[in-house]
């Protein structure tokens, strides 16, 4: 009585096991955020605003979208196309729900907009950053984009060096100066010396001899 009962149900087993789909391996999803900042460089108490695109092909599940700075932005805002944001000077969170990313022209869309914090110090690196996580994420791993700058130091007014001395030293082309070697200057004076006391010998000459024991 077994043999007979078990023979169709190892036939119906058979049958249904053949007739089960094959499940279907999911399409990976190629997902890359772009982060644009315009000015790119902005100074502290200058407008800045960062837009964030999410290009590529398949479905995120449960999409967000994490944008961080080191330089707090004053009076931020942050919208995104679809969903929603929390902001605050140094973060923005985004959370987009399901996204079916495409090559249609409507993509994702982020844009925040704040005034850099007046008081950054010069020399600071301005490092910008997005992050895009989903359900799909687990496997492959976030994905990122980012932009830096430094922050210009401070600058003075050039100022030249100060001269050893008015005459002694003039500036030339190639850098060379018009400084008299000490040698060449007692020669000069020497030379002056003798030519006044040849004057002066002359002179006289011509005025009469010298008197006694004069030159």
């Amino acid at each position: 009585m077994w043999e007979s009962v078990a023979a169709p149900v190892v036939g119906l087993l058979a049958a249904v096991a053949v007739a089960a789909p094959t499940p279907t391996p999911a399409r990976p999803v190629d997902a890359a955020p772009v982060l644009t900042s315009t000015p790119f460089g902005a100074l502290p108490g200058q407008q800045v605003t960062h837009v964030v695109t999410i290009s590529g092909g398949g479905t995120l599940t449960n999409t967000r979208v994490t944008f961080t700075t080191t330089a707090d932005l004053d009076g931020v805002t942050a919208s995104a196309e679809p969903g929603r944001c929390t902001a605050s000077p140094r973060t923005v969170v985004c959370e987009l729900g399901d996204l079916r990313l495409s090559t249609a022209p409507s993509v994702p869309k982020i844009t925040i907009a704040g005034r850099v914090r007046p008081g950054v110090p010069p020399g600071t690196l301005v490092r910008n950053r997005v992050s895009v996580t989903s359900v799909e994420s687990t496997a492959t791993g976030a994905q990122f984009a980012s932009n830096a700058y430094l922050l210009p130091g401070a600058t003075a007014t050039p100022t030249d060096p100060a001269l050893e001395s008015p005459v002694a030293r003039e500036a030339l082309p190639g850098g060379r100066s018009m400084r008299v070697p000490a040698v060449a200057a007692i020669v000069v004076a020497g030379a002056v010396a003798a030519a006044a006391v040849l004057t002066r010998r002359r002179l006289r000459l011509r005025h009469g001899p010298p008197p006694a024991g004069g030159l």
